[in-house]
């Protein structure tokens, strides 16, 4: 062999060699490092575990101081040896409801003539006065007629306009038609038929000199038609106190 190819050979071998010892270094050094570790103990791992809160032994005290935000914890459930007691919500204060002593009111009369109410498939006549039909004519004082029972209707529904009337019943319950005093506040619903001379007083009546009144005064069914002047004025609606419509 020549001396050239046998210096070559040498150096290969004194290479490997080389690596061989420098790896067998390494793993030894890795082997000092895991005994090191294992043998320093784990602080963390032996740590004695943190105390677990116990459970209050006073049940009714736990459950009437349960936490009901962040910062009741911060407050104590037992008070001077006494659970904590949850008081009731108030109760929304309530609106004051006026209530009738006597009679009923009935809500969104219809007029179905001057006297007369309507309440869906129920009717109501007013007492103390002889309701006007609807289809009645009165002569004016010229002699010509005109429809006062229709004008005396329309002139009794401008003045309800649907309020709520309180009447001297002693149930809503009625079947056919019932007979009754109704107001709205202070007014009487006959009163201000009679003496508006759209209706006329019944024998008895406590109205009978309202009546003679519009009669000498020849208003309402006494007078002309009182489409003659133009359009018919809306009757003077009185003051209502005291009154609550429910609708």
């Amino acid at each position: 062999m020549r001396p050239a190819a046998i210096g070559t050979a040498i150096a290969g071998i004194a290479i490997v060699v080389g690596l061989i010892v420098a790896g067998g270094q390494r793993l030894g050094g890795a082997s000092s490092a895991t005994d090191l570790a294992a043998a320093v103990p784990d602080t963390e791992t032996n740590a004695s575990p943190a105390p677990v809160a116990q459970p209050t032994t006073n049940p009714g005290a736990s459950m009437a101081a349960r936490p009901i935000d962040d910062a009741s914890q911060f407050y104590p459930a037992v008070v001077d040896g006494q659970p904590l007691e949850r008081e009731a919500a108030p109760e929304p204060e309530k609106k004051p409801q006026l209530v009738a002593e006597n009679g009923i009111d009935l809500p969104r009369p219809v007029a179905e003539s001057a006297g007369v109410l309507g309440f869906g498939d129920k009717r109501l006549q007013l007492a103390g006065l002889t309701p006007t039909p609807v289809n009645r004519m009165c002569s004016g004082p010229d002699g010509s007629s005109w429809p006062c029972g229709m004008l005396a209707k329309t002139n009794f529904r401008l003045f309800l306009r649907l309020r709520t009337v309180h009447c001297d019943l002693g149930n809503a319950q009625w079947t056919g038609t019932a007979t009754a005093a109704c107001r709205i506040g202070a007014q009487d619903l006959s009163e201000w038929l009679i003496e508006s001379g759209w209706a006329e007083a019944a024998d008895g009546s406590p109205f009978s000199e309202a009546g003679a009144k519009a009669r000498e005064s020849k208003i309402g069914l006494y007078g002309s038609d009182p489409r003659q002047g133009g359009a018919m004025a809306n009757p003077e609606m009185p003051a209502v106190e005291g009154m609550s419509d429910p609708l």
